[in-house]
């Protein structure tokens, strides 16, 4: 009785380990790892501006060139260690695409497109607004 109950428990922690270990790999192949030519090191937001090769100007540029449509959101960011600009583009049938451009090359480094949706963004700002101590404006 004392080892199938053993075994039923290490069968159990094994069978959880294993699709612990699937759903990591499911998540790494849809997610894309930046790897950019500006590596960030601990530094503040205030030093990215000094640390970008191109501007902003041209990220968006570069954006518009890869995805037609007009520029939605554009800004400097840290994304898995590496200087970026998130640029969000806008097609003419309405699909938002959100870009990282990297900030020493102006190269796209990754992309995702999804369909336009008011309350996603609405969504994200609240969320945003209350991490930086925000209130809602509601």
């Amino acid at each position: 009785m004392k080892k199938q109950l053993i075994a039923i428990i290490g069968s159990g922690a094994m069978i959880i380990g294993l699709v612990t270990v699937g759903v990591g790999f499911a998540k790494s192949e849809h997610e894309q790892r930046i790897r950019g030519t500006i590596p960030v090191p601990e530094q503040t937001e205030a030093a990215y501006p000094d640390m970008a090769k191109i501007s902003l100007n041209q990220a968006m540029q570069d954006a518009v060139n890869a995805v037609p449509g007009r520029v939605l959101k554009a800004g400097l960011d840290e994304e898995d260690g590496f200087l970026v600009y998130s640029v969000e583009v806008v097609g003419q049938d309405q699909t938002v695409t959100d870009m990282k451009i990297d900030a020493g090359s102006g190269k796209v480094l990754a992309l995702h497109k999804d369909k336009a949706d008011r309350h996603d963004h609405e969504d994200e700002d609240r969320e945003h607004d209350e991490r930086e101590g925000h209130e809602s404006e509601e």
